[in-house]
Order: structure tokens, then C-alpha cells, then sequence
């Protein structure tokens, strides 16, 4: 697509103006979003699933997946040893597709962007996939997750280019306690899918 946005749910959820609708969007595409999503090829689970791994040995926990929605990190996280693993969404119907692949320790229905209700430090490592792009999450939701995050712990994040370039990589600059670790080449979340905006991933560490 030229315009460089999404097709089906998808295009619908990136289209919407409020966090409520958003909400509501991925509640109704809850049930189907996985397969949807394998379907389209979709990469940014596997990149931050692979950076995390580069950067915070076997046995870290507790780990925050930020952005849960259906779980496709919670198996894969443990089977890498990390553990416990927490998530957290803002889609109820999302987190009772995740709620039922028991991977999780805990699970949150939270939204990014503002004050999160975690002690400072209390996560070893946080994830977030999928998570900063168009219509959802932008540099607001970074302070929080630095905070929540421990001294040395990894923030690996999956970020749409635009949003990186519009004032993302500025705010990461700006941020007191955390630097970037690793930064990789944009790539195209869902090759299924023609003319989408590139993402990049990038690795931030609490000092």
C-alpha cells in the first residue's frame, strides 16, 4: 500500500483516535490476532525476543512485557529461562487470550503513557513490541518504563521510524539514567504486507 499503513485490524487500530478505541478495536480482534499475524510474517516478537536475549543473561526476572496483548512473547520468554515474566495491555479481550496460554505471572490491564503502578526498579528487564508505533504510543510512554526498570537493566523496544525520527530518538537523548546499548537497521515488521513504514528496534540500559 503507498500510503504506507496497514491492511484490515490492523489499519483500523493505527486509524483510531482514543486509547478507549484502540481498546476496543484489538478486544474485537482478539481471537483471531495471532494467526492473523503469522500470516502477515509479522517480525518485531522475534527481533526484541532475539536483543533481549543478547542482553540479559538466562534466569533475569522479574521481566515486564509492556504491550502483552496476546501473549506471543509469554511462551517464548520462558522458554528462554526468563522468569517471571508479567504483562501488561489495555485490551481486556486480548489479555484473556493471553490469560489463557498461562505463560504469564501476572497480568496487567495497564496503558502506556502515563503513571504505571510499579516501585522504581522493580523490573529486571523490560520488552515492548508493536507497542511504539502510529496511533498508539509515543515518547511519553518512556519515562515510566525507566523508572521501573533496575540499574543496568535492558529496555528493548520495537519503534516505528517515523515516530524514532519525530522526536523519539530525542527524547531517548534527553532521558537522565538510561543510554542506548544497540540500535538495528530498519526493517519491515510485516513483509506479508507491501508499502508499510519501516521499524527499527533498540536496546536502552538504566544506568
Amino acid at each position: 500500500m503507498a500510503s504506507g499503513h496497514h491492511e484490515g485490524p490492523l489499519g483500523s487500530v493505527y486509524d483510531a483516535k482514543a486509547p478507549a478505541e484502540v481498546a476496543a478495536l484489538y478486544d474485537g480482534w482478539a481471537e483471531t490476532y495471532d494467526a492473523d499475524m503469522a500470516r502477515a510474517g509479522y517480525r518485531h516478537p522475534s527481533v526484541g525476543l532475539a536483543l533481549l536475549a543478547r542482553h540479559a543473561p538466562r534466569g533475569t526476572g522479574p521481566v515486564l512485557d509492556a504491550g502483552c496483548g496476546t501473549g506471543l512473547l509469554g511462551d517464548w520468554l520462558g522458554i528462554l529461562g526468563f522468569s517471571p515474566v508479567e504483562g501488561l495491555d489495555l485490551s481486556d479481550g486480548m489479555l484473556a487470550v493471553a490469560r489463557r496460554k498461562g505463560a504469564y505471572a501476572a497480568l496487567h490491564r495497564l496503558a502506556l503513557g502515563g503513571a504505571l503502578p510499579f516501585p522504581d526498579g522493580h523490573f529486571a528487564a523490560v520488552i515492548s513490541t508493536g507497542v511504539f508505533t502510529t496511533g498508539h504510543v509515543g515518547p511519553e510512554g518512556l519515562p515510566e518504563l525507566v523508572r521501573i526498570v533496575r540499574a543496568g537493566g535492558p529496555i528493548v523496544l520495537t519503534i516505528k521510524t517515523t515516530l524514532w525520527d519525530g522526536g523519539f530518538a530525542q527524547a531517548v537523548a534527553d532521558a537522565a539514567g538510561v543510554a542506548v546499548a544497540e540500535r538495528t537497521e530498519p526493517y519491515v515488521s510485516m513483509p506479508g504486507e507491501a508499502g508499510t513504514i519501516p521499524s527499527l528496534a533498540v536496546v536502552l540500559r538504566r544506568r
